[in-house]
């Protein structure tokens, strides 16, 4: 059974008013009666009701985090950095999984905003302008253009795309080509083709669904491998560059050798168990640092920010795979 306020204020020994006064930090309370109730709320496991809290005028103190995939290698990291900046501002998360579907976007959307949250930071547009648009809630996009007065954060998606083309010329490639995955030309991740495109404007640029199985996707780079014969390789992000080197290394192509190969995202994990892949590097923990700032000013000062995209810059990590 769930236990009521009242069951804290029998065990705690104090009346109902008295538990509400210290759940809300409202009013003068000794400190042994505070200990006293929050010792009760912890035996009974009492949460107080957030929803009911902030229909009486109080911060639920929550944001909600929308994904199009927390099983990502970049967005887990991406969220991990985000909880902990959020935490550290005194605000707990909803980490809410799109999964790149419409509908379930939309009904994590409804769910949030019934739930009087302060903030949304999203990454996931699968919607129209409107349904975001609807959200009274102060939102922060992260590389997703949701509507023109939500402000978007992303890395310098272009300069990145210039810098792996620019990284493959370097190494002598002859037939280089990039691998991207849905096509985002409407959302700022789109300008790394831009970039690579700019430095390389002969060079093919091949789509490989981000929602194809690794399986599926896995056949797809077989295929263009066959086909283009590449010497270099941009893929636009890590994850792809990864299964490009395993398929290349099973066709017995070396690398650098016959291939030379860059990536884009640069997390802690590649860092660590794929050292040898040149990528691009975003800064994850200084782009998580400044959505939680843009969207704490949001809400604590409720005024539209000056800016509506800000870019962190990217930098190259030479590994030995180009």
């Amino acid at each position: 059974m769930v236990a009521k306020l009242t069951d804290v204020a029998a065990l705690a020994g104090v009346s109902p008013t008295t538990v509400s006064r210290v759940i809300n930090n409202k009013g003068y309370l000794s400190d042994k009666t505070i200990q006293k109730v929050h010792a009760a709320m912890r035996e009974l496991s009492y949460k107080p009701n957030n929803l009911a809290r902030s229909l009486q005028g109080k911060s639920a103190k929550l944001v909600g985090l929308i994904f199009p995939k927390i099983s990502n290698v970049f967005y887990a990291e991406l969220i991990e950095h985000l909880e902990l900046e959020l935490f550290d501002r005194g605000y707990k998360t909803i980490i809410c999984n799109s999964q790149s579907e419409p509908e379930k976007e939309r009904e994590y959307l409804e769910m949030l905003e019934a739930n009087q949250v302060d903030g949304i930071i999203s990454s996931s547009h699968n919607l129209g302008i409107s349904d975001y648009d609807r959200v009274s809630a102060p939102i922060i996009a992260f590389d997703r253009n949701l509507s023109p007065s939500i402000p978007v954060v992303s890395s310098d998606n272009l300069q990145g795309g210039k810098l792996a083309a620019n990284q493959l010329i370097k190494a002598g490639c002859q037939r280089p080509l990039m691998i991207s995955g849905n096509d985002d030309s409407n959302s700022p991740t789109g300008l790394r083709q831009a970039g690579f495109t700019e430095q390389l404007p002969d060079a093919p640029v091949i789509h490989v669904s981000s929602n194809f199985s690794a399986l599926r996707k896995e056949m797809e780079i077989k295929t263009i491998l066959k086909k283009y014969q590449p010497d270099g390789i941009f893929t636009s992000d890590d994850l792809t560059a990864i299964l490009v080197r395993k398929i290349a290394l099973e066709a017995d192509l070396s690398m650098p050798q016959d291939l030379k190969l860059v990536g884009y995202d640069g997390t802690a994990f590649m860092e660590n168990y794929f050292p040898q892949l040149t990528t691009i590097k975003q800064p994850l923990k200084e782009i998580a640092q400044l959505m939680v700032d843009l969207l704490v000013e949001r809400i604590e000062q409720g005024q539209e920010l000056p800016e509506k995209h800000y870019i962190l810059p990217v930098t190259l990590v030479a590994g030995t795979s180009a």
